[in-house]
């Protein structure tokens, strides 16, 4: 359900900024996917999808029902992407008992191959479960391989309860409620990451009318 969390090549003190992701994202989101080889998609998704699979997959995500995070490097690659799906409680019996909400959380992620080792992977859950508390979502589930051992780590990280059956393996997080300071850092994580986001952005473009000017392709 997720491939080893990691970060920007730059080094290892480089900021990692969660941004939530809309519309706009989703060409390059989808480019993140494809880019994922066997072995991640497999930890991803639970498969091995094909190319057509995954731009089905991509195409089809609903940013008005789901939530979904992406940290960007300097180039404006998406070197990490979370997937935040809701679904009502009913519909997740290992946790209906678990929660008196009328939605669940499930969490998925995924991490470019060349951004590891730098933690993009527990900032995003923790993005997530922030954002998950300020909605009135008390539950947090992640179901991935037995074998996807970044994601347990993980898991155990944040305190998730583990069940593991036939290979795979379930886990949840009771989340505390929201209150002004949840609330506030949200906000302001998010603010951060948009004008990160914008800083790249135009000195992605100022390089490239430099170039142009140089006549450098």
């Amino acid at each position: 359900m997720g491939s080893p969390p990691s970060g920007e090549p730059a080094g290892p003190h480089t900021a990692v900024r969660v941004k939530e992701l809309s519309e706009r994202d989703r060409r390059r989101m989808l480019m993140h996917f494809l880019a994922l080889v066997d072995s991640d998609r497999l930890l991803r998704f639970g498969t091995v999808l094909p190319d057509e699979l995954v731009t089905r997959y991509v195409q089809k995500l609903d940013f008005a029902r789901d939530t979904l995070f992406g940290v960007y490097n300097s180039k404006l690659e998406l070197i990490g992407v979370g997937h935040l799906a809701f679904a009502p409680r009913d519909a997740m019996p290992l946790f209906a008992e678990a929660t008196t909400k009328e939605l669940v959380a499930e969490f998925g992620l995924s991490v470019s191959a060349s951004a590891r080792s730098m933690g993009i992977g527990t900032k995003l859950f923790e993005r997530a479960a922030i954002h998950c508390r300020n909605g009135d979502v008390d539950t947090l589930y992640m179901h991935c391989l037995a074998s996807n051992h970044t994601m347990i780590r993980i898991a155990r990280k944040a305190g998730m309860q583990i069940h593991r059956s036939h290979g795979e393996a379930d886990a949840y997080l009771k989340l505390v409620p929201a209150n002004p300071s949840s609330v506030m850092q949200e906000a302001v994580e998010e603010q951060v990451a948009q004008f990160d986001y914008t800083l790249k952005a135009n000195t992605r473009a100022a390089v490239k009318w430099l170039n142009s000017l140089r006549g450098v392709k």
